[in-house]
């Protein structure tokens, strides 16, 4: 298997489309575009969805761009080897050009000799057909032709944005990471690790449940960089590539960690990074919550062990390795001066909520009465109160 640092594996991805019709579309900022409900950009096809339900796009039919993505529905499960709250998707589109058979194929190709990945480690899952619609012949014919093992499902490889709206089978793609031979099937053993979701958008849902067939079927594919660049690099987990190595290179050193808590800090400082990076500031609503959320998540891992901890101390390099990597060019002054800002603010609210807390009204077992005053009067989140009177935040 190459051993690819991050830039060249995007490099490679991109252009291997290009050269069959692609044409890149930027997929820079977290933020949708205006109007859209939605906090964050949380997937590649987000931005698209106009295009995928019939809308002609500037730059025909073939596309191919590098979206970065924030979700917040896994912030529990970062400091694991797979999730992380900001990461990049590489993603193809055809929009009513080729069907499953060609990108299928294409994806097989750049993984085994694009990517020089064991075609021996290789596992598909495929729609297998329910109720409502039949299986997915095409794909599943396409992997019997390049002779790569498949497993029927039906939930796991039904894709749809929602109750309504464009939907279809998908077909993922498994490479094995076990040190034994590969065991047993993609649902039947976690160290089949998925790397590439082929979405073939044939339908739209209907509000009473039905399917209808869309005039212009779509192809629309979603390749999670951190997890290939991992297995590409040979490495245990996404914190173990190239993309932390200026973190893990100086924040262990900075502040003694147990593992879990050193990889939700690194995470959760580069993802503050990157929203920062795209004009967002901390606040008490919206987007601005959730990058507040994220730093004082950081505090207070930092501050359970030691509560002079100051993310003043945070060196350079990782913040301008992020700010690089990104694209989002500027010297780290504003960041720093972001994170401090916050710290005195989430320090200031500590005092008080320590100063709130210790009347005796508040001695015994709290009613929902009492964190909702303390919400609304004081600004303390019932989080920020169990914390307190847990012992975890001083």
């Amino acid at each position: 298997m190459n051993t690819m640092n991050t830039e060249r594996v995007v490099r490679t991805f991109v252009e291997y489309f290009e050269d069959r019709g692609h044409r890149r579309i930027t997929g820079s900022s977290l933020l949708p575009p205006p109007g859209d409900s939605v906090l964050f950009t949380t997937s590649g096809m987000h931005p698209l969805t106009p295009y995928l339900e019939g809308r002609p796009h500037p730059l025909g039919r073939r596309l191919v761009n590098v979206q970065r993505c924030l979700r917040t529905t896994d912030l529990e499960e970062v400091g694991d080897d797979t999730h992380l709250t900001v990461f990049e998707m590489l993603g193809t589109w055809s929009l009513g050009d080729y069907g499953s058979s060609h990108s299928l194929n294409w994806g097989h190709d750049l993984l085994v000799n694009g990517f020089g990945i064991d075609p021996g480690l290789l596992y598909a899952t495929v729609f297998g057909g329910d109720e409502h619609s039949g299986p997915d012949t095409e794909s599943l014919r396409m992997w019997q032709e390049l002779g790569v093992p498949i497993e029927l499902t039906t939930e796991e490889n039904w894709w749809s944005n929602g109750p309504t709206g464009p939907c279809g089978p998908d077909s993922e793609i498994f490479v094995w990471t076990g040190e034994t031979p590969p065991r047993s099937t993609p649902t039947g053993d976690e160290r089949w690790v998925e790397v590439w979701n082929h979405v073939m958008m044939r339908y739209r849902r209907r509000e009473d449940g039905t399917l209808e067939v869309l005039p212009r079927p779509n192809v629309d594919t979603g390749l999670g960089l951190e997890r290939l660049v991992s297995i590409l690099q040979g490495k245990g987990s996404v914190f173990e590539t190239d993309l932390f190595e200026p973190w893990l290179g100086s924040v262990p050193s900075l502040w003694r960690l147990e593992q879990q808590s050193l990889r939700l800090v690194c995470d959760h400082l580069r993802s503050s990074i990157v929203v920062i990076g795209d004009g967002v500031l901390p606040s008490n609503t919206g987007r601005g919550y959730v990058l507040r959320r994220l730093i004082r998540r950081v505090l207070t891992t930092l501050w359970r062990v030691d509560p002079s901890r100051t993310l003043g101390d945070l060196p350079e390099e990782p913040v301008r390795h992020t700010l690089e990597h990104f694209g989002q060019p500027g010297n780290t002054g504003p960041v720093r001066d972001v994170f401090l800002d916050e710290e005195r603010r989430f320090t200031r609210l500590l005092e008080r909520g320590r100063r709130v807390l210790s009347r005796p009204r508040y001695s015994g077992p709290l009613t929902e009465d009492d964190y909702r005053y303390l919400h609304d009067t004081h600004g303390l989140p019932r989080d920020l109160v169990l914390g307190l009177r847990g012992g975890t935040l001083g």
